[in-house]
């Protein structure tokens, strides 16, 4: 997908119904050495740090449970859509851990220090409304009898960015990105950085003449 440059847009769903992701498998755990949970989480921790940074928007549909490793592999994504009636949470404090592929760093990037303090101290599962509320997701929709209303919803979204300038997208995602990593002053050199090299694309010069003559833009990425 990194590679790819015919995919705009990654939309991460799951194949079960009434669950996104439910985390790890805790009997297989159960059976691993100290050295080997190491291992595990440690690869968890990469495949995560390697979805956040596909170049591409990627959009989480959360159409169920997203719990633990779940809820981080949707942290990891840039845009999260819930069914109302899906169930999110850190909930390893419960089974004597703690979140380890990204949940620490993530959420509280995403709700403030204080929040992801408090959903990680206690474990506690939230619906897809009070996720909405606090901005753990973007947007929140009422499930539909297929049981894929938050997919249809993460479509719907993934359609709005599609027609956008590919080229554009990605620096404004890697601006964004790596401007929360710094301090303001820094983030706007990294900004004028990502400018600078949208500037000499083809894709800008036909925003541009599109905008002169009146028709939608014609983009190709380049």
């Amino acid at each position: 997908l990194r590679f790819d440059e015919q995919v705009r847009v990654v939309v991460f769903k799951s194949q079960v119904k009434g669950v996104f992701c439910a985390g790890a498998d805790l009997k297989e755990r159960a059976k691993m050495d100290d050295a080997e949970v190491g291992e595990f989480v440690r690869r968890l921790r990469k495949l995560m740090d390697e979805i956040a940074a596909l170049p591409v928007p990627t959009i989480a549909a959360i159409d169920g449970y997203a719990l633990g490793g779940g809820l981080e592999l949707a942290l990891a994504c840039d845009l999260r859509v819930a069914a109302s009636s899906a169930k999110m949470g850190l909930i390893e404090t419960t089974r004597g851990l703690l979140p380890g592929a990204g949940g620490t760093q993530r959420l509280p990037r995403c709700v403030g220090i204080g929040l992801a303090k408090e959903l990680i101290f206690t474990g506690r599962q939230i619906d897809g409304e009070q996720a909405a509320s606090i901005g753990l997701v973007n947007h929140s929709v009422s499930q539909n009898s297929e049981g894929d209303a938050a997919y249809q919803r993460a479509l719907t979204l993934a359609k709005e960015i599609l027609p956008q300038a590919p080229f554009a997208v990605k620096m404004g995602k890697l601006a964004i990105n790596k401007g929360m990593e710094v301090d303001i002053a820094s983030g706007m050199a990294i900004e004028g950085m990502c400018y600078a090299q949208n500037i000499p694309t083809r894709d800008r010069q036909e925003g541009m003449a599109a905008f002169r003559e009146k028709r939608p833009p014609r983009f190709t990425g380049k």
